[in-house]
């Protein structure tokens, strides 16, 4: 059964209900599905679409058997600035219901690979931007959800960051989670993806694997960023 199910009729916003249409598509358990498309094509709207933060949405959204959980990192740290590290933990935790234990095994876990553990107790808005951007992978991460969806995840993270980003992603796929990820790295997301969701114009383009896409666009050999190209230019 897929992690989650999308069949968008058409989503938007108050006086733009159809900012998005006919937008379909599952990611499966274990499964990694790049969310591409140039700035304004709808990406952050179809992952609206699936956190109900829409005012207009036509079509019928399933996240596993109705009980799955999901996670969300988005783009921009979202954090409160009179908060220390350890107490937006403590926030989540409670929102989530973990407790005891098993949140104090999972946030130590956390902490300690993305090399925060020493800056627990600091209030966030001291933290640069790169910093800011771990604390919402750990949030993320805090609870084993069923499917991840991540937004621009690579923006101010490090090498390292990024390395270890990636490996949880294996880690949490391994067990069966899946993951959608709008991304502007192609050529990380050409390595990582398993399938791709191509989006323009409000709609989806091409989507499958990269033999797939290549076939859509008539391109038996080309790189993701030279479908990309295409295909959003034929827009």
């Amino acid at each position: 059964m897929a992690v989650v199910t999308a069949h968008i009729e058409s989503a938007g916003y108050r006086g733009r209900p159809d900012v998005i249409q006919d937008v379909h598509f599952e990611v499966a358990p274990g499964e990694l599905v790049g969310l591409i498309g140039p700035n304004g094509a709808g990406k952050s709207t179809t992952i609206k679409a699936l956190l109900g933060l829409l005012p207009e949405v036509k079509g019928e959204i399933t996240f596993g058997d109705g009980k799955a959980h999901y996670a969300y990192i988005p783009e921009h740290p979202v954090l409160y600035e009179d908060l220390t590290l350890w107490e937006h933990l403590e926030l989540a935790a409670s929102a989530m219901g973990l407790k005891g234990d098993e949140f104090q095994q999972r946030a130590e876990e956390l902490l300690t690979l993305y090399r925060l553990t020493e800056v627990r107790h600091h209030l966030t808005s001291s933290f640069s931007k790169g910093m800011q951007q771990k604390i919402m992978l750990v949030l993320g991460f805090l609870h084993k959800a069923e499917l991840y969806i991540v937004d621009e995840p690579f923006i101010g993270l490090d090498p390292k960051a990024i390395r270890d980003f990636l490996a949880m992603l294996d880690r949490e796929r391994e067990r069966g989670a899946g993951v959608l990820m709008s991304t502007h790295v192609l050529d990380t997301a050409e390595r990582i993806c398993s399938s791709f969701l191509l989006v323009s114009d409000g709609g989806i383009v091409a989507s499958g694997t990269l033999q797939d896409i290549r076939e859509a666009c008539g391109l038996p050999e080309a790189t993701l960023f030279e479908c990309f190209t295409a295909l959003t230019e034929e827009e």
